[in-house]
């Protein structure tokens, strides 16, 4: 009983102190005159504000990149060359993404902190295609790997392929670059970037008008790509879209990571 009154009387005090030092502050505030009240509210909400956005602005920031594309155009060559060096020769295509975090293999040499990248390879095929939606909204970046030497086989696939990675909403509202990646260069039969990015952009002129008249409000897509009256153009784009070569199983592969440096800063 003696402690549960002592207890009660500690409490008692404190409950004192703290109205006593209200009532302290209350004081202390009407005797401040009322414009440099509000100024030092004003600084108060307009610094937790910044220290907000700050915070939130850190957190969104991302260093995922997604490395996707149709099957057997080289993306999971590249994936590797990126990572060990190695083209890992022998690799089958990917059933299920494959991911990992760490600093670029060309750079592993160097003394100094680097940040390590996340690079996830979504597999090709069009049933597994819908496992792209799950990383494009936290990707920095985009590479789309083309077989440059099978190119006018897949143009067609390609295209259309591209053609709903340009035109989803979690791309578009966040202007997400896109690298087409123009693979396996090093072939004497390989088309070059240029000419791949004019039949590219032929073939999606063609989705363009052909997905318009069957709906003019097309649910397949979120939006639509080009400038009514004009043959498309990559530069018609809401995000910036970029063409490089690269050669996996050489490991010349200099054009993509300076498109991942870019985008994601050591």
């Amino acid at each position: 009983m003696e402690g549960t009154e002592e207890w009660k009387t500690q409490l008692e005090a404190w409950k004192n102190q703290l109205e006593k030092w209200l009532n302290q502050g209350i004081e202390y505030s009407q005797q401040i005159p009322p414009i440099q009240l509000y100024a030092a509210i004003t600084i108060l909400l307009f610094t937790t504000l910044l220290l907000l956005l700050i915070r939130v602005f850190k957190r969104v920031k991302s260093s995922t990149i997604v490395l996707t594309g149709l099957s057997g155009s080289g993306k999971t060559v590249i994936f590797y060359q990126l990572r060990d060096g190695s083209s890992h020769e022998g690799t089958v295509t990917s059933m299920e993404p494959n991911e990992d975090t760490f600093v670029l293999h060309s750079e592993t040499a160097k003394r100094a902190k680097i940040k390590p990248v996340h690079l996830v390879d979504v597999p090709g095929h069009a049933r597994l295609r819908p496992k792209l939606d799950e990383f494009l909204p936290q990707a920095a970046g985009i590479v789309f790997v083309v077989d440059a030497v099978e190119f006018l086989l897949n143009c067609r696939a390609a295209s259309e392929y591209l053609y709903d990675i340009l035109t989803k909403a979690s791309v578009v509202k966040k202007k997400i670059p896109v690298l087409i990646l123009c693979n396996k260069t090093d072939k004497v039969t390989a088309h070059s970037k240029e000419f791949i990015r004019k039949q590219m952009e032929k073939e999606i002129d063609k989705l363009r008008a052909s997905r318009s008249a069957i709906s003019e409000a097309d649910i397949a897509n979120d939006f639509t790509l080009g400038v009514a009256g004009e043959a498309f153009s990559f530069s018609h784009c809401y995000n910036k879209v970029t063409v490089a070569e690269a050669s996996g199983l050489t490991g010349e592969i200099s054009q993509v990571e300076q498109f991942i440096r870019e985008y994601i800063k050591p």
